[in-house]
């Protein structure tokens, strides 16, 4: 009987909850993510638009579970990819415990008004982060905090530089304050929601996004074919989908050279992420507008329900 009351008096003192993480697009979403999480969960170029999916990572300690979420950069959709990312944006307001958006010195902040409407309306815990203040100066900052302050009355205000680390130890912590009490809800050795073919597909995307200029990475979608592991290595076969022939050939590259960069620097992230040798094929096909295509994004996993 007495380790009955013991272990209620645990749970009663466990706190949990979902900490969804919202903002336009290329303020630090998915770099503030992961210095939150301790582990590279989500991609992070320097190009907007990186992350397309949203994405659990989860932080776990005896008396606390954060089910933190990397969502894509809010945008008006001019195709039906970006209706899904946008949909994957807006499913994180209906589901958060404490909603944490982002923005950064140098963006305008009645950027996307209608989302911000939304924000508006929240009854739970936000926190608005303006990030990237290491460029920046104390009296921009301040004019951009009376700014927000307009904007979202309700909200709590940090500063940071999620790059550098600043100010992430005092969210976290703020956070911790904020959750509800709750038993976890993932196991406690989870770290993510996503298989692992899913961070193989978005390690390879990463580096198209870094070696290639204008529209391809945006018309580049990565499949794992198939995902074989053995107790020495992991085989590994992964399509490149393109919109158009002429950007298969410029994937491809002069006699497969860039494709081939894409492989070898691939595989090293990869091996470094599974903490084991990856044997990876590429090969590219053509999907003829398959951002556009409602059956072809369902199959590449881009439905928020």
């Amino acid at each position: 009987m007495k380790e009955c009351v013991f272990l209620a008096q645990r749970m009663s003192m466990h706190k949990a909850g979902f900490v969804n993480i919202v903002g336009n697009p290329n303020v630090g979403k998915s770099t503030l993510m992961n210095q939150l999480v301790g582990e590279r969960i989500s991609i992070a170029t320097f190009k907007a638009q990186t992350t397309r999916h949203r994405i659990m990572g989860i932080v776990n300690t005896e008396d606390m579970q954060i089910v933190f979420s990397d969502t894509p950069g809010v945008l008006k959709p001019n195709y039906k990819l970006q209706e899904s990312m946008l949909a994957f944006s807006e499913s994180a307001l209906a589901d958060a415990d404490v909603l944490l958006y982002v923005t950064d010195v140098v963006e305008n902040p009645e950027k996307n008004m209608d989302f911000l409407e939304k924000v508006q309306k929240m009854t739970i815990p936000v926190l608005l982060l303006i990030n990237k203040i290491d460029q920046s100066d104390q009296k921009t900052l301040g004019d951009l905090v009376e700014k927000w302050h307009t904007l979202l009355p309700k909200a709590e205000i940090l500063p940071i530089s999620a790059l550098n680390k600043f100010g992430t130890e005092m969210l976290l912590k703020r956070i911790k304050e904020l959750l509800p009490d709750s038993p976890p809800y993932f196991e406690k050795d989870q770290l993510t929601d996503k298989p692992a073919r899913f961070f193989v597909s978005e390690i390879i995307r990463e580096k198209i996004l870094l070696y290639y200029d204008k529209e391809i990475p945006y018309s580049v979608e990565v499949s794992v074919e198939s995902f074989k592991e053995s107790a020495k290595r992991i085989d590994i076969r992964a399509i490149i989908y393109v919109e158009r022939e002429s950007q298969k050939g410029i994937i491809i590259g002069h006699q497969g050279y860039a494709l081939k960069k894409v492989g070898t620097e691939s595989r090293k992230s990869l091996e470094r992420f599974f903490g084991k040798p990856i044997f990876l094929e590429t090969y590219v096909k053509v999907d003829k507008d398959w951002r556009s295509s409602q059956r072809e994004l369902d199959s590449f996993g881009y439905n928020p329900e």
